[in-house]
């Protein structure tokens, strides 16, 4: 498994980089989560690490949960309640204020990996619905006799959860905690972006949807129109 560290100060990453091989991971590192945001780690990544001395990174935060589902650690050099509830609400997953200890953090590391692999939809059944066919497996869609089209994690959650409650209504704030798994402020444009993208693969013809359909003011339906 793949951790991506983001910090800036070398002696701090050094530390943190054995920290995350002690807990089984091969490491990468980025010296900030901006430039992380624009092109994309350099290859998949299972976790993330990132550290901060300035002001909170909420909104990047809220823009890296919109890209992957991969646990996410921040360590702060503050401890102020309401700011790590912006963080957490966010999308962060655990929130570690400096000092801390080497040998926790370790602990914190396993225990989030491993609750990171309990949630696996390569179980899943595959799902085929008015020539929409799911394949959990491989993380692909197929739409009639096209080719397959593969879908990023967020992609399959998406898709799987409005395909499972199909002609059902699911508002916004469901969708949010269904796939990225938090609620939180900024869902409304999470869901879009996301729903846009997956439109791209599944929809035959964007001028007029067939499979994923837009309540406005309210959420979307997996609801296959004739």
């Amino acid at each position: 498994m793949h951790a991506l560290l983001v910090a800036q100060d070398k002696d701090e990453a050094a530390v943190l980089s054995l920290v995350l091989q002690r807990a089984g991971l091969t490491v990468s590192r980025a010296a900030a989560l901006e430039r992380v945001l624009q092109t994309g780690p350099e290859q998949p990544v299972d976790f993330v690490v990132l550290t901060t001395r300035e002001s909170p990174p909420v909104a990047q935060v809220r823009r890296f949960r919109a890209q992957t589902q991969a646990p996410l650690l921040i360590i702060v050099g503050w401890s102020e309640e309401e700011t790590i509830v912006d963080l957490l609400e966010a999308g962060a997953d655990c929130i570690v204020p400096r000092p801390y200890s080497a040998r926790l953090l370790i602990a914190q590391v396993r225990a989030m990996l491993r609750r990171a692999g309990d949630v696996s939809f390569f179980t899943l059944p595959t799902l085929s619905v008015a020539g929409l066919a799911l394949d959990s497996a491989s993380h692909t869609v197929r739409v009639g006799d096209a080719p397959p089209r593969r879908l990023t994690p967020l992609e399959f959650r998406l898709l799987y959860t409005l395909m499972i409650h199909q002609g059902q209504v699911l508002p916004t704030d469901m969708l949010v905690e269904h796939v990225w798994g938090y609620t939180g402020e900024g869902g409304r444009d999470l869901v879009r972006g996301l729903v846009s993208r997956l439109r791209a693969k599944v929809e035959p013809d964007p001028r007029s949807l067939r499979y994923i359909i837009t309540v406005p003011g309210v959420g979307y339906s997996f609801d296959p129109q004739e």
